[in-house]
């Protein structure tokens, strides 16, 4: 048994002992420089004030031009040829004139020019040279699924001194995504290469899901026949660890002794990062959930609220359905915004979203024994935040061990958690990341951590590369014959 675990080791590691040093090496990048993408202050921050003239089709009106029967949001902004609505249903969203009702999706290159150098220059940009580069459906940096729905993608270039480049769906108008050189350099050795996430290989999502976790699987496999070689190798000698061997081998065993624990939990938990739904449940909605908290309000309902009117403040309004009403949420600023339910009077300031009561009257449509809802602390173990800032997230244990988890600012569901999605929390993300409660409060001692750590791991592999290099050398090198 122990010959085919040799065996099973020495080839398995010839041919990940690469993978691991890349693993170890871009995941001290990533955790510097995530993977581009528009942040919600960002975006906030590119939008201009609204233009309460120029919308004269009512909310309805918007949703029937639209064709999304199944509307759930609608979003008012205003963009460089005119105020439009973003109507936004659970798997397609389209744009249409407030002025009236015509299609509003983009294809003039002039416009998505314009679009992008106004987003630019609100943010305090310099779009003075800004050109649009490329249309397509998929680059490097807009494989992710999230950008399904504003497929194809208008690149511009604004050519300042960061090397900014923007991205503007053609469907709504709008920026959904930048990069920086700088990003882009550092992603290029960082997630692209950790996540094996070249073009050719992402755009098609189900392949590359196979591959990486095929990969990730064999890469466990090693590092397990590894941990079972090498703590059957060890030797005591006068009360201490020593190793039957020498040189790089040596050192391959002592140190894979000494970084056992990290580098098996952490290979473990890099698998799981591509569970999706094998082990652990995907900590999505079923039907009956998604049919309470997703349900197409009746949007003449919206008729009230759209006779509130439009503050000169307001960048962007949102109407929304939770609980059977309509909503009307106005954006004031990144962390402000006035809350109207269908015949409440505004909420503004700190009780500007939505209440407790508010979710809890949800509760009885949603699942089997919910229990009131809190508002979650910061430091919570299963931690959730709203993309606004100063925003509750309520959280209500259902039976089953269930658990939701709702934004206080717009009604979504930020979390799905029952008891598997809860195990997954710390089988991967706290493995893998760290991210625990006491560690966030320390992110200084997070960082050594992780640096350390990955660092012990990339000489580990270093190791292992040096050791399979000697090998197949001496397997392909003839020896020479004595004379």
């Amino acid at each position: 048994m122990m010959s085919v675990i040799v065996l099973l080791h020495r080839w398995l590691g010839i041919a990940f002992c690469l993978l691991f040093a890349m693993w170890f090496a871009t995941g001290i990048v990533m955790h510097f420089v995530p993977f581009p993408s528009l942040t919600e202050a960002e975006r906030f921050a590119g939008l201009v004030p609204l233009d309460g003239n120029a919308t004269r089709i009512s909310v309805a009106d918007a949703v029937a031009a639209s064709g999304i029967a199944d509307a759930t949001r609608v979003r008012l902004i205003q963009r460089s040829d005119g105020a439009v609505y973003i109507v936004s249903g659970p798997s397609r969203s389209r744009a249409v004139h407030a002025s009236d009702g015509r299609d509003a999706s983009v294809t003039s290159g002039d416009v998505v020019l314009t679009i992008a150098q106004v987003h630019a220059r609100q943010r305090g940009l310099d779009a003075a040279r800004a050109a649009i580069v490329a249309r397509s459906d998929y680059d490097q940096w807009s494989v992710p699924n999230g950008f399904d729905r504003h497929r194809p993608l208008f690149r511009g270039a604004l050519g300042d001194a960061a090397g900014t480049e923007f991205y503007v769906s053609s469907l709504t108008g709008e920026v959904v995504l930048d990069t920086t050189r700088s990003e882009r350099g550092w992603n290029l050795v960082g997630s692209v290469l950790h996540w094996i996430y070249p073009t050719v290989l992402r755009s098609n999502w189900s392949l590359w899901d196979r591959v990486v976790w095929t990969l990730s699987l064999l890469a466990l496999i090693a590092a397990v026949l590894g941990t079972v070689l090498g703590i059957a190798r060890v030797r005591f000698r006068n009360g201490q660890i020593s190793t039957p061997y020498r040189g790089w081998h040596a050192l391959h065993h002592l140190i894979g002794l000494a970084a056992t624990i990290f580098i098996l939990s952490w290979i473990f938990s890099g698998w799981l990062s591509m569970d999706h739904g094998r082990l652990f449940s995907r900590g999505q909605l079923t039907p009956t959930e998604a049919g309470v908290f997703d349900a197409a309000p009746s949007w003449s309902d919206a008729a009230s609220l759209d006779r509130q009117a439009i503050s000169p403040s307001a960048r962007e309004i949102e109407w929304f359905a939770f609980g059977g009403r309509v909503y009307r949420r106005d954006r004031i600023a990144l962390g402000r915004q006035t809350l109207i339910g269908a015949g409440d009077a505004p909420r503004d300031g700190p009780a500007g979203f939505l209440g407790m009561y508010e979710v809890q009257a949800l509760a009885g449509r949603l699942a089997a024994g919910c229990g009131t809802p809190f508002a979650l602390l910061d430091d919570d173990d299963y931690p959730a935040r709203s993309t606004m800032p100063g925003a509750p997230v309520y959280r209500m244990h259902c039976d089953g061990g269930l658990w939701f988890d709702i934004d206080g600012a717009d009604g979504r569901v930020l979390q799905r958690l029952d008891a598997s999605r809860r195990a997954y929390r710390w089988a991967y993300s706290a493995l893998h990341t760290f991210d625990v409660p006491a560690l966030m409060a320390r992110p200084f001692l997070r960082d050594v951590l992780i640096v350390g750590l990955c660092t012990l791991g990339l000489v580990f592999s270093i190791t292992g590369i040096v050791i399979g290099w000697r090998r197949l050398r001496n397997r392909t090198i003839p020896k020479r014959k004595k004379p």
